[in-house]
């Protein structure tokens, strides 16, 4: 038993994890001069910020897809809609940083929160522990939308 949570705990780390790396590795190769030329909000927060704040949210998001996965009662509708939901955050870093599409990296990012909270509700029904975990991320993402929609007004 303990050998398979473990099992699944790594497999979801490194599903979870992979969007952080693809997003990182287009953050870092697209990110510049275009990011910085970019007119921002001052509620914009410093760069450095967001590498702490992702990797926490990214290990919570763990550890709400483990949780689930080994509650009595889950479904593999959910597990599915978590992996969509991971498709859409490695999609955004891709939209926003690599292809520089403010627009779509909203339209992106709407879908996201959707699909958090759908996760979220989906989450509640089984496992309290796990929607209590994608709180944050969902909050963080809410302002990601904001900070996204100040970067598509002033730009």
């Amino acid at each position: 038993m303990l050998k398979n949570k473990i099992l699944s705990f790594t497999l979801f780390l490194l599903i979870t994890y992979s969007a952080s790396f693809i997003g990182g590795l287009v953050t870092i190769n697209f990110k510049e001069p275009w990011y910085s030329e970019l007119v921002r909000s001052s509620f914009s927060p410093p760069d450095w910020i967001f590498a702490p704040v992702w990797t926490t949210l990214y290990f919570m998001m763990t550890l709400a897809i483990w949780f689930f996965w080994h509650s009595e009662n889950r479904d593999m509708n959910t597990v599915y809609i978590y992996f969509i939901h991971i498709l859409f955050n490695t999609t955004w870093s891709i939209v926003f940083f690599g292809l520089h599409n403010i627009l779509f990296a909203f339209i992106n990012l709407l879908i996201l929160i959707f699909l958090i909270i759908v996760l979220t509700l989906r989450f509640r029904r089984i496992n309290l522990i796990s929607t209590y975990l994608m709180i944050p991320y969902l909050l963080w993402s809410c302002y990601a939308l904001f900070l996204n929609f100040n970067l598509l007004i002033l730009n």
